[in-house]
């Protein structure tokens, strides 16, 4: 299978509030709207995609209508302390406190209106036992 593409879809029963939070909070811009559908891309970089979804659509699958659940969203960034302070300034929820962790991550967790997690992360040298577990070549630099 060639995979072209990947990005998540968020099923929700509100999908202008959920756009503006993207748009507002994670630097997304709208590529297409509909009053169903919103597919949203980044505006520093036109590969990170996000769409937002009516989750009771009749092209959901009647069995999976609804609101999404069980989902955690990672957003890799440059520097997540300013994020941290700016998110928090903002008034979101800090569901996890920003910390280092030995796996090679400084981040944080939040959620958005939702209720999806969104983990927010600067990558970071891991310990030395997390690094062996990398196989050749993967170990972030």
């Amino acid at each position: 299978m060639n995979v072209t593409s990947y990005y998540p879809v968020i099923m929700t029963g509100d999908v202008a509030a959920t756009v503006a939070f993207y748009v507002e909070h994670f630097g997304f811009s709208t590529a297409f709207e509909s009053d169903w559908y919103v597919h949203l891309a980044s505006e520093t970089n036109s590969s990170v995609n996000l769409a937002i979804l009516q989750g009771d659509h009749e092209t959901v699958p009647e069995a999976a209508r609804g609101r999404v659940s069980g989902l955690l969203l990672n957003f890799e960034v440059e520097d997540v302390d300013t994020v941290h302070q700016r998110l928090a300034d903002a008034g979101l929820p800090i569901l996890r406190s920003l910390r280092d962790e030995d796996f090679g991550q400084r981040h944080f967790i939040t959620a958005d209106p939702n209720g999806v997690l969104l983990d927010i992360i600067t990558p970071i040298p891991p310990s030395a036992a997390f690094a062996a577990q990398y196989t050749d070549g993967a170990l972030p630099r």
